[in-house]
């Protein structure tokens, strides 16, 4: 009953919120009608004027040439994305500004200035340069949620390294995988990392992926929880022994870059097996991503800004490491996750670093809203002037209890939609903007964005189709790293004209915007994307599976949980124990994030006659509902 009233109000676009006054005379856009539509008469001049707010080595020649499907913002110019992160700020008064605020999860805190930031970063770049890591190599980053991760990430930007940041909480053999696609020689990780009061030993789960792997020549660990951990002579270094060595004493310039340099790689999953690794660049990503977030996050020089996500997700790559900084803001960086040691844990920090604004996900949201309004209740949230949601879709009841109980309908929420391979917020409110519960709201400025059908027409109001982007963007990816074919045919050939999103939306009578969901074969959980084929491969992998499928049940507090249907070889029989089983090889291989709340056990997976498993089948009987037309199918 609670999900048909849930699903009737997503469906209701008579609530309209409107932003307080004094909220709209004090924010940078105060018209968003006015500067959308110049933006699209204009976007060239738009961006220029965006980019003209950062630093160049060397000015641009031209905005954009647009090589269909192939993109170059900023023709000619050279920067370095780290130049305009710290560079220009300690020139000036912010460099004795907090940067970054840092609590551990057992609670230490440790707070940089842009001073004291830069030299750390410096003291990085120096060691990897003394190492041998120069511009243009890979550099796969595999730590927890501590400094060190975000002055890697700058240090190898600085020299003008490609970094490849890996999520701590993935599998030794996911990690592998990446490693060997970005052909990364230096990896940089830590002994371990703390999460939920538990240990996470990421230098031993760094080591069953680097022992298979021959041409990686330096592991550096940070020393994080202090536990014993093995040190293979020649190949691993701990890394506060190295900056107080003399490979950490050189002053390091900021590498000049051009515009079009890569910046990072970063795997995101699709719908076959193999990661893809979406490369963004130095001067279209910096550009876009510190207009985007001192916008709809309306950015002063007195906010703290909180960004709940990890470094290890594209979220952390733009909204924690890159724009904050960009902006000259201070930001705090937590560890741990929302509900230990208790479901105040998020809220105490709010109250202690006197947070302003507070970046989350609908999972994080609506589990918090589980423990009641007790929790937040006990702490003070005054400091609190803008809330903001990424990952997916927020239901309404979890916008409105965030809405009333967190920012006591004082607080705008800046539900944005983007992706890994945007690099920015694509569709968000603007704090001048009236918002709806449960919609992303109206796109960027300089964002041209449609709902259209399988043709490329655009389908109406209030009716479903493919989300698309109508033409390039500053922070857009690059390309797919070392498969340009694989970025035309995934985001271009699919809609000739149009980069297809592989989302579902509807577009009602305000031009507002509602996401609906993927189109295709990837799941969310908990707002992180796996590929169905990556999960089956896991599962198939198994010495008793045969066959496997998987799907994503609704779930009210991760979005979706992951459902897997398997066909046991002759030789197994099916039981709680492979059930078990499958569930642990499934978190062996690709991390815990993919394992399957459910392991179904069926004698024949549903196919069509040329043998594509029919999922959304498997999703109809899951869920009780139609199946619809399955006259395609081969049994």
């Amino acid at each position: 009953m609670e999900e048909r009233e849930d699903i009737e109000t997503l469906l209701r676009e008579d609530e309209v919120i409107y932003p307080a006054k004094n909220l709209i005379e004090n924010a940078h856009v105060k018209d968003y009608e006015q500067i959308y539509q110049r933006s699209l008469v204009d976007p060239e001049g738009f961006w220029a004027e965006a980019a003209a707010e950062l630093e160049w080595f060397q000015p641009w020649e031209k905005v954009l040439h647009w090589d269909y499907p192939f993109a170059q913002w900023f023709v000619g110019a050279k920067c370095n994305i780290v130049h305009n992160a710290l560079d220009r700020h300690i020139k000036t008064w912010r460099r004795n500004k907090l940067a970054l605020i840092w609590e551990g999860e057992p609670g230490e805190v440790k707070v940089y200035s842009y001073l004291q930031l830069d030299q750390e970063v410096n003291k990085f770049a120096s060691v990897l340069k003394g190492l041998g890591v120069k511009k243009g190599d890979r550099v796969t980053i595999y730590m927890p949620r501590i400094p060190e991760q975000v002055m890697a990430m700058l240090a190898c930007a600085k020299l003008g390294a490609i970094h490849s940041v890996v999520y701590g909480g993935f599998s030794g053999e996911a990690l592998s995988d990446r490693i060997v696609d970005a052909e990364s020689r230096f990896v940089i990780t830590a002994d371990g990392g703390y999460r939920n009061g538990k240990v996470i030993e990421l230098k031993n789960i760094c080591d069953q992926a680097v022992s298979r792997i021959p041409f990686v020549k330096s592991v550096i660990v940070v020393r994080r929880v202090g536990h014993q951990v093995p040190m293979v002579a020649g190949r691993d270094q701990w890394y506060d022994e190295l900056i107080n060595s003399p490979l950490g004493s050189a002053n390091v310039a900021t590498e000049v870059m051009d515009a079009e340099d890569p910046l990072y790689i970063l795997y995101t999953s699709g719908t076959t097996g193999k990661p893809k690794g979406v490369m963004h660049v130095h001067g279209g990503y910096m550009v876009g991503v510190h207009r985007s977030l001192k916008w709809v996050f309306d950015i002063k020089d007195e906010d703290t800004y909180f960004c709940t996500a990890d470094p290890g997700w594209v979220t952390g790559h733009s909204y924690i490491v890159y724009g904050p900084l960009l902006c000259g803001t201070t930001s705090l960086m937590y560890e741990g996750g929302p509900s230990f040691p208790d479901p105040g844990r998020w809220w105490s920090l709010v109250e202690k670093h006197r947070v302003s604004l507070l970046y989350t996900t609908p999972t994080a949201i609506r589990g918090l809203m589980r423990s009641g309004d007790e929790w937040p209740g006990r702490y003070d949230l005054s400091s609190l002037r803008l809330l903001g949601t990424v990952g997916e879709p927020i239901n309404p009841k979890a916008w409105r209890w965030y809405y009333k109980t967190i920012g006591k309908e004082r607080c705008p929420i800046m539900d944005t939609w983007w992706q890994t391979e945007t690099g920015m917020f694509m569709i968000t409110p603007l704090p001048c903007l009236a918002l709806k519960p449960g919609s992303a709201t109206r796109p960027f400025p300089g964002i041209d964005v449609d709902v259209v059908d399988e043709k490329g027409q655009p389908v109406g109001a209030n009716k479903g189709g493919q989300l698309v982007i109508k033409r390039p963007w500053p922070a857009m990816l690059k390309t797919i790293y070392k498969d340009p074919d694989r970025y035309r045919e995934v985001y271009w050939d699919k809609i000739p004209g149009v980069y297809a999103t592989g989302d579902s939306a509807r577009k009602d009578e305000d031009g507002y915007f509602w996401i609906m969901g993927r189109m295709d074969d990837v799941i969310k959980v908990s707002g992180y994307r796996l590929g169905t084929a990556e999960i089956e491969s896991a599962l198939v992998s198994h010495p008793a599976v045969a066959e496997a499928a998987v799907i994503a049940k609704p779930h009210d507090i991760k979005g979706n949980v992951i459902i897997a249907f398997v066909t046991l070889k002759a030789s197994s029989s099916p039981s709680d124990e492979m059930k078990q089983e499958l569930i642990a090889h499934v978190g062996h291989v690709m991390g815990p994030i993919a394992k399957p709340a459910e392991i179904r056990f069926i004698d024949l997976l549903p196919k069509t006659r040329s043998g594509k498993i029919m999922r959304r089948v498997l999703k109809a009987r899951e869920m009780g509902i139609p199946e619809g037309d399955i006259s395609t199918l081969e049994d």
